[in-house]
């Protein structure tokens, strides 16, 4: 894939670099081999995450989302997204969905999580996303935070995710969203 080398990071490490357009493209081109892939059973295909979010820092890793009818069909896609190159992790609960990784494991460059369409993550991929476009002092903060706990926890994946939690939910916190705007 062309411009493939703006991506890739060790699994489990957290390094963020600066934002760039070429994401958003890099994003419509796997969406167009996904939607390929999966036909019909994909509701819809989202750009998710920090590089869905023009001028915020990220992990150079797209996220994507895929949205599905029922379980019936999250499953029936795992087959299709291996044969696209993709390693299942497994489920992850109603608020990550299926869990799936592109590129080995010293460059991984694609998350992919499949989510009926009422699961809370779905919805609240969509959400966080469109806040953090739509706030600009929100994305700043955010992005402040991450690099804070990018330096802290350069090493540990899961720590430097679980200490953005309290920031993400309170931007998902109906009432916040509501008096923000």
């Amino acid at each position: 894939m062309k411009g493939r080398f703006m991506l890739g990071l060790r699994r489990g490490s957290v390094q963020l670099v600066p934002y760039t357009p070429a994401w958003a493209t890099l994003f419509e081109a796997e969406r167009a081999r996904l939607q390929h892939a999966l036909g019909r059973q994909a509701l819809d295909i989202q750009h998710i995450g920090s590089t869905a979010v023009p001028g915020l820092a990220a992990k150079p890793i797209l996220d994507l989302g895929v949205a599905v009818v029922d379980e019936t069909i999250a499953m029936a896609c795992v087959p299709r997204l291996a044969a696209c190159g993709y390693t299942y992790r497994g489920y992850r609960g109603a608020d990550q969905g299926h869990f799936f990784d592109l590129g080995p494991e010293h460059r991984l460059t694609h998350y992919l999580h499949v989510l009926r369409i009422d699961d809370p993550g779905w919805l609240n991929y969509l959400r966080f996303r469109d806040y953090l476009r739509a706030h600009p002092a929100a994305r700043d903060a955010y992005q402040q935070l991450k690099h804070d706990l990018a330096t802290r926890y350069a090493a540990d994946r899961a720590a430097y995710s679980a200490a953005k939690a309290t920031f993400i939910q309170h931007i998902l916190t109906p009432d916040s969203c509501a008096a923000e705007e």
